[in-house]
């Protein structure tokens, strides 16, 4: 009951009064429910069927008036009676099933926005951390198990409602029966308070084995590649059916747990009613109007009772799902670094003088010892173009998560004119942010569309002018719908060199101060090396460039070089005076490169 209690506490907090409005409609329901059984004793009485007394009714009393009419009219008017009260009874149901189906509806819209506003809130560290394939199911398949959920809940709360009130109607018209009946049910629960602890392991199991097939299938579809050319195909497959089986094993154990319950209820309600017919016909000699309430009072609470255990046992299965869903949602607040008020109080920021480190350090988990960069000091000029260059690992993807913002440093901090980037002006400082990554990202969409995410009121002039500064221009004009071609998932369609130049354009169009690119050149050609140099080289003196290198031959006109090895800055200067100190890491590394091409 306490998984329940849980799903309607979190949907009262969203409903309000909606939810009361509609108990009180469940209660109207189970009332005019409760009245329509009554009513069948004076019907089949007033029908003439032998043995049957209207008059010992519980609710002649209340039916007096009717006897004051002539005998030919008073079965009609019960009739007319019993037929008004089921119609208002039907019409009342309908209306509170669609509000509590309405309500479940909103409640879940209400879950799915604020969980994936919390996401979107969160900050790049939360990323790091978290599996993407986690954060889509419980955006998909643990919503759809909340859902389950809610629904069952409401069916339980009104599953209740009824049922206390039935038990009310049958204390009225034989406390014995009734109570007979509710300590068999009462003892019959207790002894099933097992299943529902196995249902709610289960749901956690089920929880557990949906991210893991999720996980793995979003891993192989995204390394597609890597499976075709590595004939990988049956190994890939062969763990589909594995984890598939499991699934398949903990469907089948729940179904097995619930038919089970049911049918041990269906067993001792068999044997109880055959007990009670027996009791209350040979022993107790019960009058028929008894023995006929004592049937409808048997067969309209057990199964009440059945049926409760079954929602509990599936509402148990479920709770996991909802905890999961809210547990991101804490992780998320948590991990949160701006609001949506932000965007609307923060305008782009231009960089006049320098963005700088000042004795920044950061690690990815403050568990650890080892520093990611330590001690870092720099200033990056305003207008002019800044290299990073290292060995692999040596922290220059981390510096650069730093300098857009993406992490914070663990101690220092990032400076723009000498202001510190603090979380109020994070918002406004990526909108002056224009990034291209080494993997570029486009949207399974049309080019144009690709483009207006950055600038959504950018005329088509703009659009152009940007694929011109990218050398994007002419290869789009050659595509059969031009700016309107669909380039298919992650930009599929085109080149990598096609891509790589599309994200700059992308990047371009928001006219940022800043422009980084994350060795954004170094799986081209030397063609298109050369085109992406011959863009960049068009947009010095009109912003900042900060630029990862991973060939040092293209980075010979940069204003500065900065040099880090293992974290910390080494070496920083011109490419010249880096180039002349040959006992220097750069030195090395630009000789050696040297060697492999003349090689």
């Amino acid at each position: 009951m306490r998984s329940a209690l849980f799903f309607l506490m979190q949907l009262r907090a969203f409903a309000g009064r909606g939810l009361y409005w509609n108990v009180l409609g469940m209660i109207a329901v189970s009332m005019l429910e409760g009245i329509g059984l009554i009513l069948l004793i004076p019907m089949l009485g007033m029908g003439g069927i032998s043995g049957i007394d209207a008059a010992s009714s519980p609710i002649s009393a209340w039916l007096a008036p009717i006897s004051g009419l002539p005998s030919a009219w008073q079965l009609p008017v019960v009739l007319g009676l019993f037929v008004f009260i089921v119609l208002t009874q039907a019409l009342l149901k309908q209306r509170v099933s669609l509000q509590n189906a309405r309500m479940n509806q909103k409640f879940e819209f209400r879950l799915r926005s604020d969980t994936y506003r919390g996401i979107l809130q969160a900050n790049w560290e939360y990323f790091i951390r978290m599996r993407k394939s986690d954060l889509i199911n419980a955006l998909t398949g643990e919503l759809a198990r909340v859902n389950g959920g809610i629904t069952l809940s409401l069916q339980l709360l009104a599953s209740v409602i009824f049922t206390i009130i039935q038990i009310g109607l049958a204390f009225w018209l034989s406390p014995v029966i009734t109570l007979i009946v509710l300590i068999c049910g009462a003892v019959l629960a207790f002894f099933m308070r097992r299943t529902l602890r196995k249902a709610k392991t289960l749901g956690n199991r089920s929880s557990d084995l949906a991210r893991q097939y999720l996980a793995g299938i979003s891993d192989q579809l995204s390394g597609i590649r890597e499976i075709k050319t590595n004939a990988l195909e049956r190994s890939r497959l062969s763990w589909l059916e594995s984890v598939s089986a499991e699934i398949h094993e903990e469907q089948y154990a729940f179904l097995k747990l619930r038919s089970k319950s049911q049918s041990a209820y269906q067993a001792v309600s068999a044997i109880l009613i055959a007990l009670f017919l027996f009791v209350f016909v040979h022993m107790l000699h019960t009058r028929l109007e008894q023995l006929i309430l004592i049937v409808l009072i048997f067969s309209r609470l057990w199964p009440r009772f059945t049926g409760i255990q079954s929602n509990l046992e599936q509402i148990a299965s479920y709770l996991p799902s909802l905890r999961s869903v809210l547990g991101i949602q804490a992780d998320c607040r948590a991990a949160a670094e701006l609001s949506f008020g932000d965007e609307i109080k923060s305008e782009g920021m231009a960089i006049r003088q320098a963005l700088a480190c000042r004795s920044v350090y950061y690690r990815y988990d403050v568990t650890q010892p080892r520093y990611a960069l330590r001690n870092i000091d720099l200033s990056i000029p305003a207008l002019g173009m800044t290299a990073v260059v290292g060995r692999s690992g040596a922290g220059k993807s981390t510096l650069i998560d730093l300098l857009m913002g993406l992490t914070t440093p663990e101690r220092g901090s990032i400076a723009i004119d000498g202001i510190p980037l603090t979380r109020e002006r994070l918002h406004a400082f990526r909108q002056s942010v224009g990034y291209v990554p080494q993997d570029p990202f486009l949207f399974n969409d049309t080019i144009r569309n690709n483009l207006l995410l950055v600038k959504q009121d950018a005329s088509e002039n703009e659009l152009w002018e940007c694929l011109e500064f990218s050398a994007s221009a002419d290869f789009v004009r050659k595509l059969p719908q031009g700016l309107d071609t669909f380039i298919g998932d992650r930009g599929v369609r085109l080149s990598g060199g096609e891509r790589q130049r599309l994200v700059l354009a992308r990047a371009i169009l928001r006219k940022p101060s800043i422009l980084i690119l994350d060795e954004a050149t170094s799986a081209l050609d030397s063609e298109n090396e050369l085109k992406i140099q011959e863009a960049l080289e068009k947009l010095r003196g009109r912003m900042t460039l900060v630029v990862i290198a991973h060939r040092l031959s293209t980075i010979r006109g940069a204003n500065q070089v900065i040099v880090l090895d293992q974290g910390e800055v080494v070496q920083s200067g011109s490419f010249s005076e880096l180039a002349a100190e040959k006992r220097g890491l750069f030195g090395s590394l630009l000789e050696n490169q040297t060697l492999a091409a003349s090689g």
